[in-house]
C-alpha cells in the first residue's frame, strides 16, 4: 500500500506562488508515477500534472502550462508541485496521486491511478 500526504496549500492573492508537497510512504516511492489533480466545488475532479518514476517526463493540463511545475526527488519520497502566477480559477482542493507497479503511462483520468492523497486547499482571490 501507498500512503500519500499534501501539504502546502493556503489562500494567496492572484500572482502569488505556492509550492505543494507530496510525501509518500509504505511503498518505493520510485515505483510510482505521480500525479497532481484538482477538484473545485461543484465540479468533477480534473488532471493537473504527471511525472514518470525518474521524474524524466511530465505532462501538464494546458490550463496550467508554464505556470506550473512537477517534480520529484525520490531520496525524499516526495513530489512537488510549483504553482506560480496563480489564478483565482486555479481555486481547488489538489490532490496527490500515485500509479504503483509497471504501469507508465502518463494518464489524465483519475482512474488511472491507484493511491490518492487527502488533499490540501489552495484558494487564490482576485
Amino acid at each position: 500500500q501507498v500512503q500519500l500526504v499534501e501539504s502546502g496549500g493556503g489562500l494567496v492573492q492572484a500572482g502569488d506562488s505556492l509550492r505543494l508537497s507530496c510525501a509518500a510512504s509504505g511503498r518505493t516511492f520510485s515505483n510510482n508515477v505521480m500525479g497532481w489533480f484538482r477538484q473545485a466545488p461543484g465540479k468533477e475532479r480534473e488532471f493537473v500534472a504527471a511525472i514518470t518514476k525518474g521524474g524524466s517526463r511530465t505532462s501538464y493540463a494546458d490550463s496550467v502550462k508554464g505556470r506550473f511545475t512537477l517534480s520529484r526527488d525520490n531520496a525524499k519520497n516526495t513530489a512537488y508541485l510549483q504553482m506560480n502566477s496563480l489564478k483565482p480559477e486555479d481555486t481547488a482542493v489538489y490532490y496527490c496521486a500515485a500509479r504503483e507497479g509497471s504501469y507508465t503511462t502518463l494518464r489524465v483520468d483519475v482512474d488511472g491511478y491507484n493511491y490518492w492523497g487527502q488533499g490540501t486547499q489552495v484558494t487564490v482571490s482576485s
